[in-house]
């Protein structure tokens, strides 16, 4: 049996291969917790739902663009040869530029993609579209918009933030106390972009609680957040958490617990905050008594909480999917408001986090230098849209609508490419993303598997998995370089993305341009240059590329293994001011403000969902469903695989549910049941447990869309996919960022023959 060293999204691991083919990919020794996802790799890759072959939509090949859209997600596919699908994929790409413009073109690359430097999907397909003469791009992301649009106006951007964000290592030795909004889940760090060494989430807590470090949890899933560790489960009502925030922030004020020489020189607004904590604006005093009733977390908890964390060394965590709900900016405000009033950001062992337990380096470690990447090039189009606005996009072509203070109207989609990515698994309401998709001439998916993604493209491409290529592995946050060797022959007739793309510039002439003369080695050999100069630079020598490939993990030193997030700005606040308008934090934005968004005031502001369990619609839908990410997968990829696969309860994906919830409704634990409200409904496996809060069910995200009846309106997805249930509303106009987790849900026990999983069976006409 051959070993090799390789990257993924999930860590390093050895891949096993016998006789040409793999049979495993287990740990690398230099990973103290590896994780079980890699198990998926060999199911996936061999399973099924592989794409073997190009293929094409049955009604596209017969009519042409244009024609019989309506019947995506509904027909057969057709297998072709490569040629053919070039072809056609170069006409229609041709003819859509020529008839409307690379206007109506949509460069819809969004997802992780892949763990390599160069085969990174996103990378290829906007380099080849930009080469093109561009197209219309989605900006932001699902995990975390909100904090990307809002933070830059109150204390600096939130990637440059993450970089610097306080360790954890810093908080074992300094920190008293931890006070976390939406747990920390160690499933989340189990992955991170471009791949991750070792999962040291699990150690860093540890430690920390082994210091004596306390932890709170405002959470409505306790196993969210690693037992060990003892946090105190406070579960809150979902979507409340900002007005907890406010309650504590009331209680310092009152109180004189706030620290006003930090707020008058390091912030900015802190009078139009106190004006509203007291009522004074809108005659509401945000006390422990008003959080109380928002959340139904005891008022005197709220209080004393407050006192504690004045008395200690406070670090206020909140996860980023506190920010996946309606008025999603608003938690992140608070948080931040809440530190501000504390006084000790920039002390070692307080101050706060966003996002931190979102991913495997966040908080962890960061790179010591910028790892090689694929130019993509200028796009000559300046049309974007946010990314969770795809639908609107599609079915509202000419709307107008605001975002980030701009007045903006969406394009006039014809034709979509989407790559590395997987639509049906991250956006929301998938009934309505149906209706979307019918609308564009032409639809070009790049897959590995025949995800829904997939299913309701026009052509489809088969492409490589990270295992049938070489690469070069290298963490978003990470301080290693990993190999990626071509570890086994692509199957079926699966190509590069690099050399699909290659074949259809030449049809377009656009060769030159998109290569620049190189083979994918070439550029690979390149890039790795480039790195070997950098690291020089920190007096690291670097192999040949040749013998990188055929090594092991190359490890440089922690960059910054002692970071406390604006230490620099608490010494000198002129000198090392931050990069907001005014240089300080902003508790309230004159700029936001003017706006006039009232779904986004200029201050941390409680807005009530309009979907939540304490609206009129709770007496239809009792059930507020969160949607997380899984433990068995990184979102939908891989969940063919044997991992994913033994955590679905009767085939299902699982559902928590409360033992008092489940008892009303005559559910034990095994049981598969329908999960519905107005938009849609699914099936799911129970899991019935005292780790959810009542009036709270966990449906994880991921499990691909599979519905009974695909010729159906509103067909009952059998598989557990929770965006059938999802609303497609944004967090608020400034960032119109995904509002996920602000969803009613009703369950009750399936009776009758389930229906057999179809997801993972080839659509692919044998005619």
């Amino acid at each position: 049996m051959k070993k090799h060293v390789t990257s993924s999204h999930w860590g390093t691991g050895i891949a096993e291969v016998e006789g040409g083919r793999l049979v495993g990919v287990g740990a690398h020794p230099i990973d103290p917790h590896p994780s079980s996802i890699n198990d998926n790799f060999v199911n996936s890759i061999y399973g099924s739902s592989r794409i073997l072959r190009p293929a094409v939509r049955k009604g596209y090949l017969e009519n042409g663009p244009g024609k019989q859209t309506d019947r995506r997600g509904k027909e057969p596919f057709v297998e072709v040869s490569w040629e053919a699908a070039l072809d056609l994929a170069a006409n229609a790409l041709k003819s859509t530029g020529e008839k409307y413009g690379n206007e109506a073109i949509f460069g819809g690359s969004y997802g992780w993609g892949s763990a390599g430097r160069f085969h990174h999907a996103q990378s290829q397909l906007k380099r080849f579209l930009n080469c093109a003469g561009g197209f219309v791009r989605g900006e932001g992301n699902y995990s975390y918009n909100a904090a990307l649009i809002l933070l830059p106006y109150i204390i600096g951007d939130f990637e440059k933030l993450a970089v610097a964000g306080t360790r954890w290592s810093t908080l074992a030795k300094e920190g008293e106390l931890v006070v976390m909004f939406g747990g920390m889940p160690l499933k989340n760090a189990q992955a991170a972009p471009g791949g991750c060494s070792r999962h040291r989430l699990r150690d860093e807590l540890r430690a920390c609680r082994a210091a004596g470090v306390k932890f709170v949890d405002f959470n409505p899933c306790k196993s969210d957040t690693p037992a060990e560790i003892e946090a105190e489960w406070l579960p809150p009502v979902p979507g409340s958490d900002t007005a907890i925030m406010l309650g504590l922030a009331h209680t310092l004020l009152v109180e004189g617990l706030h620290n006003q020489d930090f707020l008058d020189r390091y912030t900015l607004g802190f009078d139009e905050v106190k004006a509203y904590l007291t009522g004074e604006k809108d005659g509401i005093p945000k006390t422990a008594d008003w959080a109380s009733k928002q959340s139904d977390i005891p008022a005197d908890r709220i209080r004393t909480l407050a006192r504690e964390m004045a008395a200690s060394r406070t670090f206020i965590c909140t996860a980023a999917g506190v920010q996946r709900g309606e008025h999603g900016e608003q938690p992140l405000w608070g948080t931040i408001t809440l530190a501000s009033m504390l006084g000790q950001i920039g002390l070692p062992g307080s101050g706060f986090g966003i996002a931190y337990g979102s991913d495997g380096g966040i908080g962890l470690m960061n790179r010591p230098i910028r790892w090689p990447a694929l130019p993509q090039g200028q796009n000559k189009v300046e049309s974007f849209i946010p990314v969770a606005c795809i639908s609107d996009m599609l079915l509202h072509p000419g709307e107008a609508y605001q975002y980030n203070g701009l007045d903006l109207t969406y394009p006039d989609i014809r034709m979509i490419w989407w790559a590395g990515g997987n639509p049906f698994h991250h956006h929301q309401d998938i009934n309505r993303l149906i209706q979307a998709f019918q609308k564009p001439e032409t639809v070009i998916v790049n897959e590995i598997n025949w995800t829904a993604t997939a299913r309701f493209a026009d052509i489809v491409f088969p492409v490589t998995s990270t295992l049938e290529r070489e690469d070069i592995g290298g963490g978003k946050r990470d301080n290693c370089l990993v190999p990626m060797p071509k570890i086994i022959a692509p199957v079926g007739e699966a190509r590069d993305e690099y050399d699909i793309f290659t074949s259809i510039a030449q049809r377009l002439g656009i060769e030159e341009d998109f290569t620049q003369n190189k083979t994918s080695r070439q550029w690979l050999e390149e890039m790795w240059a480039d790195v070997s100069l950098q690291a020089a630079e920190m007096d690291v020598e670097l192999p040949t590329f040749d013998d990188f490939l055929n090594g092991d993990i190359i490890e440089f030193p922690d960059p910054n293994p002692d970071t406390i997030l604006f230490s620099d700005f608490r010494q000198d606040p002129e000198r090392n001011s931050l990069e907001t308008p005014s240089g300080k934090i902003e508790l309230y934005s004159e700029i936001i403000a003017s706006f006039g968004y009232t779904d986004c005031p200029g201050q941390a502001t409680w807005l009530p969902p309009t979907e939540w369990l304490k609206s009129d619609r709770a007496a239809f839908y009792p059930l507020h469903m969160i949607s997380g990410q899984p433990k068995t997968r990184l979102h939908s990829q891989l969940d063919s695989g044997a991992f994913s696969q033994g955590s679905k309860v009767q085939g299902r994906e699982p559902i928590m549910i409360h033992p008092n919830d489940a008892m009303k409704r005559n559910i034990v634990d095994g049981d598969v049941v329908t999960v519905f409200n107005d938009r849609g409904s699914c099936l799911a496996g129970a899991v019935v447990t005292s780790d959810i809060r009542e009036q709270t069910v966990y449906l994880c995200t991921g499990a691909w869309y599979d519905p009974v009846n695909p010729e159906m309106k509103d067909s009952l997805d059998k598989h557990g996919n929770p965006n059938v249930l999802t609303h497609d509303k944004r967090t608020s106009r400034l960032s119109q960022g995904t509002a996920a987790h602000s969803t009613l849900v009703n369950i009750e026990k399936f009776e009758g023959e389930l229906p057999s999983i179809t997801a993972y069976v080839a659509p692919v006409s044998t005619d």
